[in-house]
């Protein structure tokens, strides 16, 4: 059996350029093994060799995803490998949301299997579980001594066309597939024996796991507006004009935090969007539409409010994870709890 040849994706930061100052590291590619590639290597043995690596900062890549991918491809393609692999990016947000992205492209332009993994709360996760195999990672590099054998083993698998078993037996995240299969028992046993597991409280595994969300009880209402300080806080990407956070179109990574102090009114022109799920005209026109400043500042006069927060918060709500909103969330109500905020409008598209 021929050596297969894999392909590499790591970011900066594992490729030896450095941390945050630079992210904006753009796309190369490097002859063979670099970094967490090594780990890799071990496991592969004489059944795979990684042939080439790509290196780019977390920062360009999701700033320029179109650019990121039109200069990686061709570097990939090149090296002709038989699978690709990306990270393992862990908790990393944006390392996570540059290998699921890449690894989709390579399945998609070159028809290559891709894989990668990181932990569940990485936004990469919800935003591309669908489109690519995604094992799972734990929380830190600490745990590369777990996460790159099996994303070796997994590659070697991609890159030799072994069937796949389920998301449990393999270890990565449901891709929402459904199979049919050829099972002993017909479907109204399996059903009836499982109720009455259920009812008698006994341990079972359902066939069809459904979404679970969290149940969030609502606050009880402000008895009294008059004499507090409200705060707005909106999903609906209302940002000052050319987006100087360079918040995401779409699963944001992001959130930013401006200053409206002295201001009755967003003025046209000097706030837009950033927002990639709805038409952007009405909003860039008029950003008060989205977030209603002049309201407030008019209620804030009448004495119906104590005062409006002289910062407002604002991300994209269109195809964000739940995980990074969370993150958002409770990072947003921390500094509002720290300035006597009382209660916050939340307004979305």
């Amino acid at each position: 059996m021929s050596k297969l040849r894999v392909v590499h994706y790591i970011n900066q930061f594992y490729g030896g350029v450095g941390g945050e100052k630079e992210a904006n590291f753009k796309p190369e590619i490097r002859a063979g093994l670099v970094g967490p590639g090594l780990a890799l290597s071990q496991r592969f043995g004489e059944d795979a060799e990684i042939v080439a690596t790509v290196v780019c900062g977390d920062s360009y890549f999701n700033e320029n995803v179109d650019e990121a991918v039109a200069a990686i491809i061709p570097m990939i393609e090149q090296h002709k490998p038989d699978v690709f692999a990306a990270g393992p990016a862990f908790e990393a947000g944006r390392y996570g949301m540059a290998c699921g992205a890449i690894c989709k492209a390579v399945s998609e332009k070159l028809g290559i299997p891709a894989v990668t993994a990181m932990y569940e709360e990485n936004p990469g996760v919800d935003s591309y579980r669908k489109d690519v195999y995604i094992l799972k990672a734990g929380k830190s590099a600490a745990d590369m001594k777990n996460s790159a054998p099996k994303l070796a083993a997994f590659a070697l698998k991609l890159g030799r066309k072994q069937e796949i078993g389920s998301a449990e037996a393999e270890g990565y995240f449901s891709r929402g597939i459904r199979k049919n299969v050829f099972v002993e028992e017909r479907g109204s046993k399996r059903a009836v024996d499982m109720l009455i597991k259920k009812i008698r409280g006994e341990k079972f595994q359902t066939e069809y796991p459904m979404p679970v969300f969290d149940n969030v009880t609502p606050n009880p209402a402000v008895k009294n507006m008059a004499g507090i300080k409200v705060a707005l806080v909106t999903s609906g990407g209302i940002v000052p004009a050319g987006n100087p956070d360079k918040i995401e179109s779409s699963s944001a990574s992001r959130y930013g935090k401006y200053d409206i102090d002295g201001r009755s009114a967003l003025a046209a022109g000097q706030y837009e969007t950033a927002h990639g799920g709805y038409d952007p005209v009405y909003a860039n026109q008029n950003a008060d539409r989205v977030l209603p400043v002049d309201v407030l500042r008019d209620l804030e006069k009448e004495g119906a409010i104590g005062s409006l927060h002289r910062y407002y918060y604002s991300t994209v709500g269109n195809g964000t994870s739940v995980a990074n909103a969370k993150t958002f969330a409770a990072q947003i109500a921390r500094e509002l709890i720290d300035d006597d905020v009382k209660a916050v409008i939340l307004t979305s598209t």
